[in-house]
Formats: C-alpha cells, sequence, structure tokens
C-alpha cells in the first residue's frame, strides 16, 4: 500500500477527507482549531508537491443545510494554518462546484461545504415521521441508499486522488469516509499523515506491545466500555478502573457507595469482568478510597473515604490518596500504557488531582521509554489542561473510532484503503 510521504501528488487533482468538526461559539469563533493542526502536514505536502487540493469535511449533525453548521466560518482559520488563500464551494454538490474544481491549478486549495448539509452523506433517510409504516421507511432506507451512490460518485469524479486523513470519522461507513475509495485503484487512494499515525499508535499499544501493558479505562458507565474492557482483558497485564463506573465495580463486592454513580443493573456484568480479569491472570484496580462530596459541586464540602464505605447523601468525586499511590506504581512500572477517562470529575478544580496524578504517572514512564497513548476527549483534554500533551508518545484524536478500533472491530474507513 502506498503511503503518502513517498506519493508525488503533482498534477494530481486530490481530494482530501479531514475531521474539520471543531467547536465553534455563539459568534461562529473556533474555541479549539486541534483538529485543524492535526491535519496541516498532509494539506501542507499535496500544496508543496503541486497538487490540486479540495478540502472536505462535515461540521456538527445537521439536518439539512444550515448557516449554523456552513464551512464557511472556519475558511479563515483553515486559510491563516495553511498558509495560502483558499476558495470556499458553498455547496458540495451542483454544477459550480464541479467548475469550481475543475478549474483548480496545481497549488490551489478548494474548502467544499458542509458534507452532512446532504442525507446521502451518512446514508440516513430524513424527515420520515415517527409513526412511519415499516413499508415506508425501508423504502426510504432504499432510496436514500442508491441517492447515495451517485452522491459518492459526484464527490469522486472531482478529483483522482483520495486521500482520508478522519480518523475520527473512521468508524462510519459515510460516502466520504469510506464509499468514495471504490472510484479509486490501489495507487490512487491513501492515508493522509494524521490517520497514518493513528493506525500506528494504536497497533502498537494492541499488537507490538511491550510490557507490562497497562490500560487506565474511566468514565461513568461500564455499559459504554464493556466491549473495550472484554477485548482488554485478553490483551493487558493490568486494568484499572476509574471514574463513575469503578462504583458499579464497588458496589457489586458488597460496598456501600453512598450516592455515588452506579448501574444497578450492570453489578452481575462487573463480577462477571472481575472473574474474567482473574482468569486471564490480569491484575483488575479499583480504587481503594475516594474522594467524597455532598453534592454535585467544586464547592461542595468533601472528605476522604473508603471507596467500599461511604455514607449515604455523599458521593466520589475523584479517586483518594492511596488509590493514587497504588495507580502511580503500576502506570510507572509500565511498559506500554493506554488511557481512556479521567480519574475523577476534573473539570473541577477540587476534584482534578487524582486524573494529575494519573497523568503525571504516564509522563514518568514514558520518560523511562513506554510508549503511552491518550485518547477519548475527557482524556485528551486531561493531557491538555495539565500541559502534558507533548510528554506522552501519543494524543489520539478519535473518539468513537479510537474506542472500536481498540476493541477489534472494523473500521470501514481504514479497509475501505487497505482492504482489512
Amino acid at each position: 500500500m502506498l503511503t503518502i510521504d513517498k506519493f508525488d501528488f503533482a498534477g494530481k487533482k486530490v481530494f482530501v477527507r479531514v475531521d474539520f468538526n471543531v467547536p465553534l461559539d455563539d459568534k461562529f469563533n473556533i474555541t479549539d482549531d486541534t483538529r485543524i493542526r492535526a491535519a496541516l502536514p498532509t494539506l501542507k505536502k499535496i500544496v508543496a508537491d503541486g497538487g490540486a487540493l479540495i478540502i472536505a469535511s462535515h461540521l456538527g449533525r445537521p439536518k439539512g443545510a444550515t448557516d449554523k453548521f456552513s464551512l464557511k466560518h472556519i475558511l479563515p482559520q483553515v486559510s491563516k494554518l495553511l498558509g495560502v488563500a483558499i476558495e470556499f464551494a458553498d455547496d458540495c454538490m451542483g454544477e459550480a462546484t464541479a467548475k469550481k474544481c475543475a478549474a483548480l491549478k496545481a497549488g490551489e486549495v478548494l474548502l467544499l461545504e458542509n458534507l452532512r448539509f446532504y442525507a446521502e452523506e451518512e446514508g440516513k433517510a430524513r424527515g420520515l415521521a415517527d409513526d412511519a409504516s415499516d413499508d415506508a421507511k425501508a423504502a426510504a432506507k432504499k432510496a436514500i441508499k442508491e441517492s447515495q451512490k451517485e452522491f459518492t460518485k459526484t464527490l469522486a469524479s472531482y478529483a483522482n486522488v483520495y486521500v482520508n486523513d478522519a480518523f475520527g470519522t473512521a468508524h462510519r461507513a459515510h460516502a466520504s469516509t469510506a464509499l468514495i475509495a471504490d472510484y479509486f485503484d490501489a495507487e490512487h487512494k491513501l492515508f493522509g499523515f494524521l490517520m497514518q499515525k493513528e493506525i500506528d499508535a494504536v497497533e502498537k499499544v494492541m499488537k507490538d506491545t511491550a510490557r507490562p501493558f497497562t490500560a487506565i479505562m474511566g468514565g461513568s458507565k461500564v455499559s459504554s466500555k464493556i466491549d473495550i474492557i472484554e477485548n482488554l482483558l485478553g490483551k493487558v497485564d493490568n486494568l484499572i478502573i476509574v471514574g463513575g463506573m469503578s462504583f458499579t465495580f464497588s458496589k457489586a463486592l458488597g460496598g456501600n457507595i453512598g450516592s455515588s454513580l452506579c448501574e444497578e443493573d450492570k453489578l452481575d456484568l462487573a463480577l462477571e469482568l472481575l472473574e474474567k480479569a482473574k482468569k486471564n491472570n490480569v491484575k483488575l484496580l479499583i480504587a481503594e478510597d475516594a474522594k467524597i462530596a455532598n453534592s454535585f459541586s467544586n464547592d461542595a464540602e468533601s472528605k476522604f473515604a473508603d471507596a467500599d464505605n461511604i455514607e449515604n447523601g455523599w458521593l466520589g468525586l475523584d479517586i483518594g490518596p492511596k488509590a493514587e499511590a497504588e495507580f502511580a506504581e503500576v502506570i510507572k512500572n509500565s511498559k506500554t500504557i493506554l488511557w481512556n477517562g479521567p480519574a475523577g470529575v476534573f473539570e473541577f478544580s477540587n476534584f482534578a488531582h487524582g486524573s494529575l496524578v494519573l497523568a503525571e504517572a504516564i509522563v514518568a514512564a514514558t520518560e523511562k521509554g513506554a510508549f503511552s497513548l491518550v485518547g477519548g476527549g475527557d482524556s485528551v483534554a486531561c493531557v491538555n489542561k495539565f500541559g502534558f500533551a507533548d510528554k506522552v508518545s501519543y494524543v489520539s484524536t478519535g473518539g468513537g473510532a479510537l474506542l472500536e478500533f481498540i476493541e477489534g472491530k472494523e473500521l470501514p474507513g481504514i479497509k475501505a484503503i487497505r482492504g482489512y
């Protein structure tokens, strides 16, 4: 398979799918341009080679064309960061857009309007009443799939090279992230630098694993992480469970967790996961103690307590000092580290210390030669908040895509290019 560093884009017209789904404030100012910056190496390589660059992305979850989700709002920042003037196509379809793509010359750049203004991008029928009959739903689904083929074919017609640099959407079989690749032969479809780095980082963790391998899983619900936990139990040496979901495990083991988060219907599942960890010789760690509060607030009264002996009316919002010390020791002695999910409510300064300790331990292990992968919105926000983003091995831009990749699922956006 061709790699972008060895590909010469001179004289080529290149359709690049990026993930510019960036947050905007109420005045349409970008509040975090990380995703744009992440795609710059790929875009700059194409322009520098003398390729004609067509940039395509989605923004938000529009139900049709709307100014709120127009990519025109991000055009100035993309142009500034890329260092070239960028023309804008106020539609991703239509004769006018096709002409702009056809007229694009070497070194020129065109940004297409939001792909999701068209239902065909996602292949989802819109406007159906909730009480629509099964026949109506089936007919609508068939119609959108047929229409999606034409939509995809039109996007592909704009260029003779396809580059996917949108790892954040790689788990979706959308028109521009997977289906479009079928219109390009193996010599003219490839991953961008960002996409390749994401793939390499995950595969280094999951397939080229230096041991001990420690995974830190956080989040509010066990149910949202079942698949990833079960997959990891066949791969890791240590699994540290933090965040709200840890209290489901504590309660399953007979503990009193007060008003802490708990999925009552997942207590048996928690016990099953503990038993599976034991059978696989995986050390599954749950916090011995917690920092608890009498309300969900940064200014709430707080104290430390055993995580399995929290009085009624109090809830755990962070791990305690005993857990911090135990987890940090395990992390520092690891050679491969995966972090997905903070230790507590890190957005509250009074309950961010546990996450900080985890981050510091990961940095210390990385400095000793460990490979550390941080992924998931909250974990990434953590390392950014603490100023550690450049002190771990890799910070993933993917959310759902990263989790599904770690779960071992086949990602359509990856398979479309490399075939597996």
